[in-house]
């Protein structure tokens, strides 16, 4: 008796099940991606190797226009400060992530620093991962 022909599996069944998985799953992480960052603009990031923050407790976006966000509200450097005392009173480690569009002034970028440097706020620089 030859048992050869028994135990073969047709190509078309081994990768079906296969492909049903790897849809799936591009659908869920096409729905969860929009939700991991609600609070961030779409701004062009610098490029770095290194890992953020996941803990998010403020957002400050700089634009490349030179207009100022914080959690996507527009702010002006002159209000900025009230902003984020309002969002991160009575936080137990306050802080600021930064995001700068490429392009964007070092002067900006400072700004921000130094305003979370007075007020003894965490900042944390949001980069693209290379």
């Amino acid at each position: 008796m030859n048992l050869r022909g028994r135990n073969k599996i047709s190509p078309e069944f081994s990768m079906s099940s296969m492909t049903d998985i790897v849809f799936l799953l591009l659908v869920f992480f096409l729905l969860t991606s929009p939700a991991i960052t609600p609070d961030a603009l779409d701004l062009i990031l610098p490029k770095a190797s290194g890992k953020t923050t996941s803990v998010q407790k403020a957002s400050v976006s700089i634009t490349s226009g030179g207009a100022y966000y914080v959690n996507k509200e527009r702010v002006s450097e002159y209000t900025m400060e009230k902003q984020l005392k309002s969002i991160l009173s009575g936080q137990k480690e306050p802080t600021i992530i930064l995001r700068a569009e490429e392009g964007v002034p070092i002067e900006d970028a400072v700004f921000v620093m130094d305003l979370a440097n007075k007020n003894n706020y965490k900042i944390v620089l949001a980069v693209r991962p290379n």
